[in-house]
């Protein structure tokens, strides 16, 4: 896998083969995490303050440090939208509806700091934009043609990379059918850069018109991919459809809380760490918590001896 920095404005990125490989950084830091809060009835809450939420790391209770709440966007870190884009030739039937799905969520979405666009068929090809380069995005949406291979987690991995030293909220969304048949990454690979990352993932999945002997799997697959970051996977049939997933999905970038402490933990082994946020304001008993289940550890080459 080729490796470049992205600049802002319009760094170009082909990635034709090789594996992503696992990055962890030594020293402490405030561990970040985005999340949203539903009631029994699946309505997002808003309205928390920092009283009204507990984290604990692997059973031991830790001081939160930081705080944005959902009402509070002014004290929010910025936020960096991410869009995944398929190309690949399994597309061809959706594209057009894939690129209106595309744009129209571009249109909406105005609070980000700036926008990195993928778009992947048998390559990889990566751009970061400011929103006053607006129009360049929707050109390279509007000028993709459906050819070639799918190499989704290969995608994934170098949005990843690239997002991993932006300081903030990440937020992506991926438009695609759920294939992949041409990634040297495996999904398994993919699944672990995703549980490293401190990014959101919405997956958009045009199934339509993918064989029926396929589209279980792949929904599966979309599904993982964003349960694992606490996002969401929506399957539109309809542009009426995308209308209500796009409403849901603004409403919870809008409605996020952003919550930061240190670890008590002072191991540099680069562990797993499993995370529990919880709720714990009196009236919202049985509210779910939608967040990523946890982080890797800080790695030094001694392992934290």
């Amino acid at each position: 896998m080729k490796r470049a920095a992205l600049a802002a404005g319009c760094a170009i990125l082909l990635v034709t083969g090789g594996r992503a490989q696992k990055l962890f950084r030594s020293g402490i830091d405030l561990v970040h995490f985005g999340v949203t809060v539903l009631d029994r009835k699946g309505n997002l809450v808003t309205g928390l303050t920092r009283g009204d939420f507990e984290v604990f790391e692997d059973g031991t209770r830790q001081d939160i440090r930081f705080f944005a709440g959902a009402d509070d966007r002014q004290a929010a870190p910025p936020l960096h939208l991410g869009l995944l884009f398929d190309t690949s030739g399994s597309m061809d039937e959706d594209i057009e509806f894939s690129r209106t799905a595309a744009i129209k969520f571009l249109n909406e979405t105005s609070q980000a700091v700036d926008i990195t666009l993928v778009s992947f068929d048998t390559e990889v090809r990566v751009g970061r934009y400011s929103q006053e380069d607006f129009p360049r995005i929707i050109e390279r949406i509007r000028n993709r043609r459906a050819e070639g291979f799918t190499a989704l987690y290969d995608a994934l991995g170098v949005y990843l990379h690239g997002a991993q030293d932006q300081d903030g909220q990440k937020v992506l969304v991926v438009y695609t059918d759920g294939g992949d048949t041409r990634s040297s990454m495996s999904f398994g690979d993919c699944m672990s850069l995703l549980r490293m990352a401190d990014t959101t993932v919405y997956t958009v999945g045009f199934l339509t018109h993918q064989p029926s002997s396929v589209q279980i799997s792949q929904q599966l697959y979309l599904r993982q991919i964003a349960a694992v970051t606490g996002g969401e996977a929506y399957f539109p049939f309809s542009k009426d459809d995308l209308e209500k997933f796009y409403d849901k999905i603004h409403e919870e970038i809008s409605a996020r809380y952003d919550i930061g402490y240190l670890s008590t933990n002072p191991r540099t082994d680069g562990a797993w760490r499993g995370v529990e946020i919880k709720v714990v304001k009196p009236g919202l008993k049985g509210a779910k918590v939608r967040t990523r289940p946890g982080y890797y550890g800080p790695y030094k080459a001694d392992g934290g001896r």
